[in-house]
């Protein structure tokens, strides 16, 4: 967005502002204070008042406004959001070629809220603090982080008492998966995720929160010390030779990968222990995570 752009969309910021005053001075009563939150980035959102008029970056972010029944909020949402269904008439704002900031102006939010992941972050905070909307920058890198969350985004909407309802609900079918999976023997586990044109394989690490996932399903890490980069060779997960191979993608490329050679000798493929995961409950940080760490636990430790 032009400097030019940015500075007509502040100048009608500020006029709405102004006539906002204008009928406090006239004797209406006064609204609530303003809400502050702070995100992860530990910056200062200040929220005038509950926001109507959402824009979600991100899939994740958008199935946390909806788990909060704030559906009918969103105005705005990236081109990769397919869930709920309901969100495909919602209007996009980017995500293939980039973030438009004009775009999620023109929605006339209220309140954006993003995750920095493929520049996003970098091309809207800026902008929107310019002219003075409101945008809570979120991460998700632990269980407790998702469910954090939960708590801020029900803070920011105005509905803090949904929020700590639903946070206290996921904790709690937590705590059961833990105590299922209390004394059992973790199967080594190998987390797929993508698969890259050069060859090389993206799998599930430690310190996410897809990591601790298949951790609080059961399992362990049968790739340790993978680092940082979730890239990893073919040769160094046939080597890691897993108990329990899991994919995130469809059967049919499941068992594509399973009948090459190699792989097919793995002792997760010849155990019938090779099978797929939804990606929407793994590499979707949200309340559909828990759903994918309970079916996980049953399968890994039947009762």
């Amino acid at each position: 967005m032009t400097e030019t752009a940015l500075s007509s969309t502040a100048r009608r910021v500020l006029l709405r502002r102004c006539a906002a005053g204008s009928l406090a001075l006239a004797g209406l009563p006064a609204v609530a204070a303003p809400t502050v939150l702070h995100d992860a980035l530990g910056r200062r959102v200040v929220l005038p008042a509950p926001p109507q008029r959402i824009v979600t970056i991100f899939s994740s972010n958008t199935e946390l406004v909806v788990s909060l029944g704030m559906l009918d909020r969103i105005v705005g949402v990236e081109d990769f959001t397919r869930f709920p269904p309901e969100v495909q008439r919602i209007a996009k704002v980017g995500g293939r070629l980039g973030f438009s900031a004009d775009a999620v102006v023109a929605q006339r939010p209220d309140l954006v809220i993003v995750t920095p992941a493929r520049q996003a972050a970098h091309q809207l905070v800026a902008p929107m603090e310019r002219i003075g909307v409101p945008i809570l920058v979120l991460l998700s890198r632990s269980l407790d982080e998702v469910l954090g969350n939960v708590r801020l985004i029900a803070q920011a909407g105005g509905v803090p008492d949904r929020g700590e309802a639903l946070a206290t609900r996921l904790q709690n079918r937590l705590a059961q998966v833990d105590a299922h999976v209390a004394g059992r023997t973790p199967p080594r586990m190998l987390m797929l995720t993508g698969r890259l044109g050069n060859g090389m394989l993206l799998v599930a690490r430690d310190h996410t929160y897809t990591g601790e996932a298949m951790l609080r399903a059961g399992g362990r890490f049968a790739l340790a010390g993978a680092g940082a980069v979730p890239q990893v060779s073919p040769e160094a997960v046939l080597a890691a030779d897993p108990d329990v191979l899991l994919f995130a993608g469809t059967e049919q490329a499941l068992r594509d990968l399973a009948s090459q050679p190699g792989w097919r000798d793995m002792r997760a493929v010849r155990a019938g222990r090779a099978v797929t995961v939804a990606r929407s409950e793994f590499l979707i940080p949200g309340p559909r995570t828990v759903d994918g760490v309970e079916k996980l636990a049953q399968w890994l430790h039947p009762a």
